[in-house]
């Protein structure tokens, strides 16, 4: 028995030391967020690390020898100010792809007054604007992979029952918030959305899309509009630029399919779609409703030239609760909620398009 022990302890000694011991890959591109030119010999390194790479004459890099997880790039390059990526997923079985655009740094010399204060003043930092990387959306507790459980726990933001992940903002309706997917405005956010309302039970955006989440509360910016108490501005992953790449997931709640990689030398899609099976489960144990939900969402993106970009933007769900009208022999209660509860079938979509165009100094954006 104690061989056995000693044996076994060997065993998950050294499995322990190979999963702490695989690296995995990055790739990326450096681009001038003005222009939409690649910036060569500009300085990537992971985070925290001494390992990195430097972008060839196209912009393109690649660094090997990464740690598996969650990690975080730094770039600089002369003449633009120093970037931190948000958290970027690395394993073994993909290589993910990132788009760095650098922003120029202008140094302007001002005059010099010379001014006695009594005060001390010091810079105040924005707080209106919250970034969230997807380290904080796959860790938060309770949250289930949603950003609109993420950010109850924000200040100005409201809890809610946990059946459901309204937001509300400084007292605001949970209407008065506006979604954006990459410059796109989407309607509904959820699930078994509630009209009047933004929220639902669960759901619809893949969390496995999600490159960061900007969270504004006010000071909103020009090109968001209509909000009244809230923003929350998702920034999607680009697909695979190499291969096809698939990923089956079967969840508490659902099973979902994603496929990514690339159409053609200039253009690169990622796709899923996801189906509950909560009404085998509610059925299972009695309850009188029976919800289902499906959704789907594609993101195209395609480099007409170094000047051009376009990209589609596609978000969809479809949404059944039936009654349990097997159930026999019903109790008081399950009687009562038959009798309340009505059948409810749903559906909506969202399809945008967005052009970009740049010029030497800027660019104009149409949606």
């Amino acid at each position: 028995m104690k061989k056995f022990a000693f044996l076994l302890l060997i065993i998950s000694s050294l499995i322990s030391l190979s999963i702490s011991a695989q690296n995995c890959s990055i790739k990326g591109v450096v681009k001038d967020a003005d222009n939409n030119e690649p910036i060569p010999f500009a300085n990537i390194l992971v985070k925290g690390t001494q390992t990195g790479a430097t972008s060839d004459i196209e912009g393109n890099f690649l660094i090997e020898n990464v740690p598996c997880g969650f990690i975080q790039l730094q770039v600089s390059y002369v003449g633009y100010k120093p970037y931190i990526s948000s958290e970027i997923i690395t394993s073994s079985n993909k290589i993910p792809f990132i788009e760095i655009m650098l922003q120029k740094a202008v140094n302007e010399l001002k005059e010099v007054v010379i001014k006695a204060d009594p005060f001390e003043k010091k810079e105040e930092s924005a707080i209106s604007m919250i970034s969230i990387g997807v380290k904080e959306i796959e860790t938060n507790p309770g949250s289930n992979r949603d950003i609109s459980r993420v950010i109850q726990s924000f200040p100005g933001v409201g809890s809610t029952p946990a059946f459901r992940n309204d937001v509300i903002i400084r007292g605001g309706g949970p209407s008065e918030n506006r979604f954006f997917l990459d410059d796109v405005e989407i309607p509904v956010i959820n699930h078994f959305a509630t009209q009047g309302a933004s929220g639902g039970p669960v759901g619809i955006i893949n969390a496995d899309f999600i490159e960061k989440v900007d969270f504004y509360s006010s000071a909103f910016p020009a090109t968001r509009y209509n909000a009244l108490s809230g923003i929350l501005d998702f920034k999607l992953k680009e697909g695979n630029k190499d291969k096809l790449s698939y990923q089956f997931t079967i969840g508490a709640s659902e099973t979902a399919f994603t496929i990514d990689g690339p159409l053609s030398e200039n253009s690169n899609f990622i796709f899923s779609v996801r189906r509950s099976y909560l009404q085998f489960l509610f059925s299972a144990i009695g309850l009188p409703f029976l919800p289902t939900f499906n959704d789907y969402q594609l993101k195209y993106k395609m480099n007409i030239n170094k000047k051009s970009q376009f990209t589609l933007i596609s978000l969809g769900s479809l949404d059944n609760l039936k009654l349990n009208t097997n159930i026999k022999n019903p109790t008081p209660s399950q009687e009562y909620i038959l009798s309340q509860i009505p059948v409810n079938n749903q559906w909506s979509y969202t399809i945008g398009g967005v052009y970009k165009r740049f010029f030497d100094n800027g660019f104009h954006t149409f949606v």
